[in-house]
């Protein structure tokens, strides 16, 4: 697809240039290219021609289309580019709400390239010569994995920014440089929206090898109090050291989201998954206390819940977003659990019915249990020792799996033997589930469960 969208590129930068204008590649598409990096994302900016001359161009060449018409961006049917022209832009309220945008076709290069964020998105490469433009030295700090900011004035036009070189570090594994991180320590992220928050916390969860390197930054930064208060509280909370010496709650969080990386793609449901990892482990900055020369943080899975409700709730209104992350940070202590104390089969099924989904809520126990390195931790050592957890917890789940592909008593075949619908009736399906999970028959599930119901019947 990336192929066919540059071939439309080179068309429009020879019809540009026939008309006297040049055509640009911008943004992520050359900071990435430079980097040996895939970005399917083609965005090119048209220079030195009149926005009418632009819309003649793109008409002779496929069906125009207006992608952001606040910011000027077209784009052309079947093809998946954006095209635009040099804006001069100008905030006239806060929060990135109101901005006063107009287009200036000959604005310049280097004035153009000066709005952006920060000096490798600056970077600007001829679509027909390839040569690169780089006005504030985007090469080098891609060569030195720094991201830092173009222009003072500019940067702060946009409290977003902030989170954008948080993330881009998370993404590539780059420092934000002294000046960047002081300016960013000034700005008010309190009026941005959660959408905009929740984006670009997201390509750090999703996109980066160690998404904790976002959170880091805005550690330092300063800029966790207000959107992730609840994170930050985490910092200073002690863990008893032979559990974890890796330190605080904010240590074990971080090594957590950083193992869940690692198994995200084998989940069900990534995005929440990794907003599990970050959360699970909230109640702890309530619940820890000393008692005789011990740290505990006793029921912290679940008197952390009304933390976790009240943080999601400032970043989202999806609502099985929340319901997962609940279920799962109110479970996630149970799978080692149950092997360390060689639980029957039984108290397994129960555990992955609870779960909304229970091979994520492994792959949680799992990055829990690895989120534990200090500085002579015996890696090796922790793997070997987790290999026959891992086999007792898969085979439990395979168990389950089988269990729930056998035929079970529905409601139907309950009101085909008389039961009638109504409170009575959800009590023998409970029931009825109860068997299911002791791994009865459906045809045994079925009797016992006439049985349980002529017996509710009488106090009905």
């Amino acid at each position: 697809m990336t192929d066919k969208n540059i071939e439309i590129a080179k068309k429009i930068a020879l019809a540009v240039e026939r008309e006297g204008g040049k055509t640009y590649y911008v943004g992520g598409f050359v900071r990435d290219r430079l980097m040996g990096r895939e970005n399917k994302d083609v965005d090119i900016e048209v220079h030195g021609i009149t926005p009418d001359a632009l819309f003649a161009v793109l008409d002779s060449l496929g069906e125009r289309m207006n992608i952001g018409e606040s910011f000027g961006i077209l784009g052309l049917r079947h093809y998946e580019i954006d095209i635009s022209m040099p804006l001069r832009e100008k905030e006239i309220g806060t929060g990135h709400k109101d901005f006063e945008v107009t287009v200036d076709p000959f604005l310049g290069e280097e004035k153009a390239a000066m709005r952006r964020d920060f000096t490798v998105n600056a970077l600007m490469q001829n679509v027909l010569t390839w040569e690169v433009l780089d006005f504030f030295g985007g090469k080098e700090d891609i060569k030195n994995k720094v991201i830092r900011h173009v222009n003072d004035s500019t940067y702060t036009e946009d409290a977003l920014r902030v989170l954008r070189a948080a993330q881009f570090a998370a993404r590539f594994g780059f420092q934000i440089a002294e000046s960047t991180r002081a300016l960013s320590a000034t700005e008010d992220l309190t009026r941005l929206s959660k959408e905009r928050i929740m984006g670009e916390m997201q390509k750090a969860l999703l996109k980066a090898e160690k998404p904790s390197i976002f959170f880091e930054c805005l550690r330092r930064m300063q800029q966790l109090g207000f959107w992730f208060k609840e994170l930050e509280a985490l910092i200073g909370i002690p863990q008893r050291a032979d559990f974890h010496p890796e330190g605080d709650v904010w240590n074990h969080t971080m090594q957590v989201l950083d193992e869940a990386a690692a198994l995200r793609e084998q989940s069900e449901q990534p995005l929440y998954f990794m907003l599990a990892a970050l959360c699970h482990d909230f109640g702890k900055a309530v619940t820890t206390s000393e008692q005789n020369g011990v740290i505990h943080a006793n029921n912290h899975e679940v008197l952390g819940l009304p933390l976790i409700e009240t943080f999601l709730k400032r970043l989202t209104n999806e609502k099985k977003l929340k319901q997962y992350v609940m279920n799962m940070t109110k479970l996630h202590m149970l799978p080692n659990r149950y092997v360390a104390e060689h639980s029957g089969k039984k108290a397994y099924m129960k555990l992955f019915h609870r779960a909304m989904y229970p091979k994520d809520l492994l792959l949680l126990s799992k990055a829990d249990y690895f989120g534990r390195v200090g500085e002579t931790t015996d890696k090796q050592q922790m793997q070997n020792a987790y290999v026959p957890v891992e086999k007792a917890l898969c085979e439990m789940l395979y168990a389950y799996e089988e269990l729930m592909r056998q035929p079970y008593v529905t409601g139907s075949d309950l009101a085909q033997a008389g039961v009638k619908p109504g409170q009575m009736m959800g009590e023998v399906l409970a029931y009825a589930e109860k068997l299911r999970l002791a791994g009865v028959p459906k045809e045994g599930q079925l009797k016992q469960s006439l049985a349980y119901a002529r017996e509710l019947k009488k106090k009905f």
